[in-house]
């Protein structure tokens, strides 16, 4: 019933697959940010992916309450796992907002934001890989999560700046532009967040090769 193996390396694909179902979530988001005539066409296969990405996530669960001892800890599987599933849904959560608003075209930075996510994400797909042997892959999987730090900090950069050209298009033009100002002050706050959410699970992927490496 139980897993013995110290060298298992399942744990890890489930990563790499998950952390791959948020990296296509993140294409899909970038696309229809630059060309929101997309939307409809895309907002079934994020749902699509969402529902792989849980499906890849009670996997992971089975396996650990199955396993009895674990490549790392249990806390970190767990931990990582759950945020991986939260990583497509925020996506998802975007791309549903895009469509509920019909937010038109994006602000001029959204593009460079949500880019970022993409890259953010390919390191984390990259980083993932690299687990299964921590030990000879330490520096690979350091200048990877590193990336997706780096990301983050531009991308607070880039969001800062294009809230504020929000509020200054509002207050030149409060009847018309009130209701934009609303629609991508929200839409940004949730590429942000989804960018925040990557460098989160950078950082989780750091503390698991500081333990092991």
């Amino acid at each position: 019933m139980f897993n013995f193996s110290r060298k298992d390396a399942e744990f890890f694909e489930l990563f790499v697959e998950n952390a791959k179902y948020f990296q296509l979530g993140a294409v899909l988001l970038d696309e229809v940010i630059k060309d929101p005539n997309k939307a409809l066409e895309r907002i079934n296969e994020i749902l699509g992916l969402e529902q792989e990405a849980d499906k890849v996530n009670e996997r992971i669960l089975e396996k650990l309450n199955l396993t009895f001892i674990t490549p790392i800890d249990r806390e970190d599987i767990y931990s990582i796992a759950s945020e991986l599933d939260s990583g497509v849904d925020m996506l998802q959560g975007a791309l549903q907002r895009l469509i509920m608003y019909r937010a038109g075209h994006a602000t001029d930075k959204c593009p460079m934001l949500t880019n970022w996510i993409v890259e953010s994400t390919n390191e984390l797909v990259k980083a993932f890989s690299l687990l299964v042997d921590i030990k000879k892959n330490q520096r690979e999987i350091l200048e990877a999560v590193h990336k997706v730090s780096e990301y983050e900090s531009k991308a607070d950069l880039v969001y800062r700046e294009d809230v504020g050209v929000l509020f200054d298009d509002a207050s030149r033009d409060p009847a018309h532009r009130t209701i934009h100002l609303i629609k991508w002050k929200d839409i940004l706050d949730d590429i942000e967040q989804t960018q925040d959410h990557c460098k989160k699970i950078g950082d989780m992927i750091r503390g698991v090769v500081m333990k092991y490496a």
